[in-house]
């Protein structure tokens, strides 16, 4: 299944996609798409419905970050062989974990906002897996009863913020809009193999990131096992797992966003994303 939140931002409603492409509203038979309706068992009920007995969603309406309830935002540091590679830093001996803040969270279409004081403002394609059920001293063997889904995440970076300010990786990952999510929810059984996608990042249509979750250091079932050592994760939460090679920083030379500029995301099997770059506003 492929789901999605769609409407004005902060009301949302649920909804799934037809084998049509079409958006069916399913907020009569769930009120969001969060806490236990991402359990493996409400998404079973869900594959059941006769979508097209559902309303259709209107023509052109904005898409949500497709679920809802999000308290961890966990993403993964330097978990691609060749991005490690290009940024001239060891490979992990274990995965890198930083926050983002839950606020960063914004729909895949949505406007990328500079934060005051900021003009290196950068791009990371990556794929995020979101939880479906209280995870905690989870076995990589036993995913399948946690992961609800995938969807790509954009790790909107501030460059100066994450190496400048004291160390503290969260502060360049958590600004207003730093996190769009989607544009889908795509569950288990639609990906084949999540560990061999294609990935792309265009700046203003020019290619930046080219590459492929096979480049992965840490696959999702270990990252999953990884940071349940750590914390309890709840349904809803995201954990976005890395990025390829082709960041702005990373560049010679070193390549920012600027307003105006628009990205372009896609993940094999996962959609695309496009978001707008623009100056701060309240």
């Amino acid at each position: 299944m492929k789901l999605v939140r769609f409407g004005a931002p902060g009301a949302e409603r649920p909804g799934i996609l037809d084998k049509d492409g079409a958006i069916r509203d399913i907020s009569g038979v769930i009120p969001d798409l969060a806490g236990e309706h991402l359990s493996p068992v409400a998404l079973a009920r869900l594959r059941g419905l006769d979508l097209a007995s559902l309303p259709k969603a209107p023509d052109g309406v904005r898409l949500g970050p497709p679920i809802a309830g999000t308290h961890n935002f966990i993403a993964i540091g330097l978990n691609y062989a060749d991005h490690a590679k290009e940024t001239g830093q060891e490979i992990p001996a274990e995965p890198i974990l930083f926050n983002k803040a839950s606020t960063s969270i914004c729909g895949p279409n949505d406007d990328v906002m500079y934060p005051r004081n900021s003009r290196h403002l950068d791009w990371e394609c990556e794929i995020a897996f979101v939880i479906g059920a209280r995870a905690r001293y989870v076995e990589a063997k036993d995913w399948a009863n946690y992961i609800a889904g995938y969807c790509i995440c954009n790790d909107v970076s501030e460059r100066v913020f994450q190496s400048k300010r004291a160390g503290q990786w969260v502060k360049g990952k958590s600004g207003e809009t730093f996190g769009p999510i989607g544009p889908w929810l795509v569950t288990p059984d639609e990906v084949a193999d999540p560990d061999n996608l294609a990935m792309s990042l265009d700046v203003n249509g020019v290619r930046k990131q080219t590459g492929s979750t096979s480049t992965m250091i840490f696959k999702i079932p270990e990252l999953l096992a990884y940071v349940t050592q750590f914390m309890v994760l709840t349904p809803g939460d995201i954990i976005t797992t890395g990025t390829p090679p082709g960041v702005g920083t990373a560049r010679n030379p070193k390549e920012f966003l600027k307003a105006g500029d628009v990205m372009e995301l896609k993940i094999e099997g996962l959609g695309t994303q496009r978001q707008k770059v623009v100056e701060f506003k309240l």
